[in-house]
């Protein structure tokens, strides 16, 4: 219910996930007023839940939410909100994912996130230059100045704040 209010004021895509197993829980969330639904751990345990979401709902609608904590040279993903490593590396998922059905990418640096210290630019300009869908940098933003570097320094499309605004220091107005 509080989904289905949330829906009727936002006048931006709304981008709802968490616990999708599947198709029916997907579709739930899209008919109780989500426009795009959000998968990470469930993907990469059973990545064709990607191809299952675009040919139930089209690609649009599959944002795969990345989580990767840098291991010696390389990024790695994570899942479980960030508890449990695998071994597949960023890179690598992000293009088979891509492959697979995901429409667009949010990619959580664990490392920066919540430290306000700048996105990681590296990572995502790699990613953000390599897939054919937009990708949504998160982690580590801190000040204006980061999302300028962001759009400057890689292509992603979007960049995610949260910590920012926390403090009342930073408005989005």
């Amino acid at each position: 219910e509080l989904l289905e209010r949330l829906s009727r004021v936002l006048f931006i895509p709304f981008s709802v996930g968490g616990g999708v197993r599947g198709v029916s829980d997907a579709r739930d969330l899209l008919r109780a007023g989500a426009d795009k639904i959000g998968v990470n751990t469930t993907a990469v345990q059973r990545p064709e839940l990607l191809g299952e979401l675009a040919r139930a709902f089209g690609n649009q609608c599959v944002v795969l939410s990345i989580d990767t904590q840098r291991v010696g040279d390389d990024w790695y993903v994570t899942t479980h909100g960030g508890r449990e490593l695998t071994d597949r590396t960023a890179q690598a998922w992000a293009t088979e994912a891509v492959d697979r059905g995901a429409g667009e990418i949010l990619l959580n640096c664990i490392d920066t996130d919540g430290a306000r210290s700048g996105f990681e630019l590296s990572l995502t300009g790699e990613i953000s230059r390599s897939v054919s869908v937009p990708v949504i940098a998160s982690g580590g933003a801190g000040s204006a100045r980061d999302f300028v570097e962001l759009f400057t320094q890689t292509s992603a499309q979007a960049g995610l704040a949260a910590s920012i605004f926390h403090d009342g220091t930073t408005t989005p107005d």
